[in-house]
């Protein structure tokens, strides 16, 4: 601690907390979660577990003077054998709305990823400490996003000044589902994944349900959006149904409708855009699943393939091209009877000609540019005059 400041410690409870479902007390803390305990306990996926822990889209809101903050946490960092070392996941303080400082956390857990064998080693670390000084003076309205890529259990918030939870400034609530590319894959930082920048280009506070390598049409992730209160839903389907190799079309059309049916129980007149698979070359044709390329990953560098037979598509195996196909016309066949049910081909927010200028780096996932494009495309297409979401603005 500096010695320098009079601290006032805060504890960090839900009222301070936006974009988590629910919030787990820890033995250090307080761990956000964007699925609620009744969804999590419905599933044993590993994967899942670390997704939905990883807090994109959470942040810390709340309204003071103080001038220096200080807030400690024992952050869980994933290693991957044999690909290069990831940076430190960064912190972004936003005050009154704009980015004012970045940093990251030494120190924390690590997670061990044998993508060879399949294995994973959990190893404990310390508590690290995230500081911001020289804020500006006067009251102000401060968030601090928390890394998308590392799970962040929140020790201790300390400032110079009281804190308060800042008030509702009366923006629609817009809740997103959808794959690791929502929730933030090789993003420069938590504000910078596309649905972060789609939502404050929109005005409307985010809730974000992109859950990587997890957005499988599960009925309890169907459930947690019907029962969060939002004003504008979104679901990006189709990417991690086709690399994990999940089901097939007899199985994905009817879980398509079952997903839509529960959301539509809690949320009856909500604007509600599906949003079929973003251009991704190794899949457009050939069904999944997905495997890392050993070849590549011995030099450094992680890179995927896909490893279905186009031929199988006869049989029943998804491919994008199959994916886009299938939900244009579900939505076409339920808006009939749906007003507010609309639909977004993905390759209208990155297609074959941002291939070619921005090419996918791991062959699956944007990097930090063209997250860039993303939210500027999706918040023209979604948020326009006569897009699904107009008049979203309040």
């Amino acid at each position: 601690m500096t010695a320098t400041h009079q601290w006032i410690t805060t504890p960090v409870t839900a009222d301070l907390l936006r974009g988590a479902l629910d919030v787990e007390r820890t033995p250090h803390g307080v761990l956000p979660h964007r699925l609620p305990a009744r969804a999590r306990a419905q599933s044993t996926d590993g994967q899942l577990a670390m997704a939905e822990a990883q807090p994109s889209g959470v942040r810390l809101v709340f309204r003071t003077r103080a001038r220096a903050l200080e807030l400690d946490t024992l952050p869980t960092k994933r290693v991957h054998v044999g690909a290069p070392p990831r940076p430190d996941g960064l912190y972004d303080l936003l005050v009154n709305g704009r980015l004012a400082g970045q940093s990251g956390v030494s120190g924390g857990n690590t997670l061990t990823i044998d993508m060879a064998e399949g294995t994973f080693e959990h190893r404990p670390g310390p508590v690290g400490t995230l500081r911001f000084t020289d804020l500006p003076s006067g009251i102000k309205d401060v968030e601090i996003w928390l890394p998308y890529n590392e799970s962040t259990e929140l020790v201790a918030l300390r400032t110079d000044a009281p804190v308060e939870p800042a008030p509702d400034r009366g923006r629609k609530v817009w809740l997103h589902h959808g794959s690791s590319i929502s929730h933030g894959s090789d993003a420069a930082s938590p504000t910078t994944i596309w649905p972060a920048l789609a939502a404050a280009l929109a005005g409307v506070e985010l809730v974000n349900l992109g859950l990587g390598g997890s957005a499988l049409l599960d009925p309890f992730t169907a459930r947690a959006i019907r029962d969060t209160p939002a004003d504008l839903i979104s679901l990006k389907i189709g990417i991690n149904l086709v690399n994990t190799d999940l089901m097939r079309l007899r199985a994905f059309t009817p879980a398509v409708h079952g997903f839509l049916d529960t959301i539509r129980e809690g949320h009856p007149g909500a604007p509600l855009l599906v949003v079929s698979p973003i251009l991704c070359p190794i899949h457009e044709d050939t069904p999944g699943p997905s495997a890392v390329d050993f070849t590549a990953l011995g030099t450094g560098r992680l890179r995927f393939r896909a490893m279905g037979d186009p031929a199988e598509r006869a049989s029943g195996k998804l491919a994008l091209g199959v994916v886009r196909d299938e939900l244009a016309r579900i939505v076409r066949q339920r808006a009939a009877e749906d007003a507010n049910l609309h639909y977004i081909d993905g390759r209208e927010l990155y297609g074959v000609a941002d291939f070619a200028e921005l090419p996918l780096p791991d062959g699956l996932h944007p990097d930090a540019a063209t997250h860039q494009r993303l939210g500027r495309r999706f918040a023209d297409l979604a948020f326009a005059a006569d897009g699904p979401f107009a008049g979203s603005e309040v």
